[in-house]
């Protein structure tokens, strides 16, 4: 075997992946908003598995505080853009998956000119604000929304396929308080993994992905659960697009 292809043999071997679905992960484009706790190991692994092509998008720099969990940044990256510093690391970890950093904020006036060329969009955001732009743009796109957010020893996640699914606003009407929050590494590594999972599936067709499903994890007492959620259909964000009766759980409070 080629040693293009060699690269990706154990997963190749997965029943209905093969070399088509290799190649079609070459050929793939996707966004990861966030080079922090989630978008690093979600980054590395869709390089590993041979994403053709991964937008890396944050306007922040590293931070000593960012390195017990943001695992592409090291102690020699203090001070430099995160995805440049991400960036560096992926294109050693595979040359043949092309990366493209973008160090911007992303606004409602440039997300479509951040996000329009791309399959896929990666939520590895740290604030409600920016996820509420990322959301409305999903939304509109009808491009899928890979969600991921963690609070301390908690994650959760879910994959957004707008007017199909329940989007942030079906769930959430307001997000947390503002300030600095807590977290474990080990956290956002966990529930990176799960959307990196999703991306795959997503791209493959392989599966069922997170849609109208929520994901939450606890650490402390190592327990998974999955809440059936559905579209709301006063829902400012995506009510417009349907017109059939939904039910939607109100017992939820988004985490960062």
């Amino acid at each position: 075997m080629e040693e293009g292809w060699l690269r990706y043999d154990r997963q190749m071997r997965l029943d209905g992946w093969g070399r088509a679905g290799q190649e079609r992960l070459a050929r793939a484009r996707v966004a990861i908003v966030g080079m922090g706790g989630l978008g690093c190991p979600a980054a590395l692994y869709l390089a590993a598995a041979g994403v053709g092509a991964l937008k890396l998008i944050d306007s922040e720099t590293v931070e000593l505080t960012n390195l017990n969990r943001q695992i592409l940044h090291w102690s020699e990256d203090i001070g430099r853009p995160k995805v440049c510093s991400a960036a560096e690391k992926m294109r050693r970890l595979n040359p043949l998956v092309r990366i493209e950093p973008i160090e911007a904020r992303l606004t409602p006036e440039n997300a479509e000119e951040l996000l329009g060329d791309v399959e896929i969009i990666v939520d590895a955001l740290d604030n409600f604000e920016t996820r509420l732009i990322l959301n409305d743009y999903a939304i509109r796109s009808r491009k899928p929304l890979v969600h991921g957010a963690i609070w301390g020893w908690e994650g959760r996640a879910m994959t957004i396929m707008a007017p199909q699914t329940a989007c942030l606003c079906c769930l959430f009407e307001a997000g947390p308080p503002p300030g600095i929050f807590p977290v474990v590494g080990t956290t956002p590594g966990l529930i990176a993994m799960i959307q990196a999972t999703e991306v795959l599936k997503l791209l493959l067709g392989l599966g069922e992905p997170l849609f109208n499903r929520y994901l939450i994890y606890d650490g402390l007492s190592m327990e998974l659960r999955v809440l059936q959620v559905r579209p709301r259909p006063n829902c400012p964000a995506c009510g417009a697009l349907r017109t059939d009766e939904y039910a939607c759980s109100r017992d939820l409070f988004p985490i960062p």
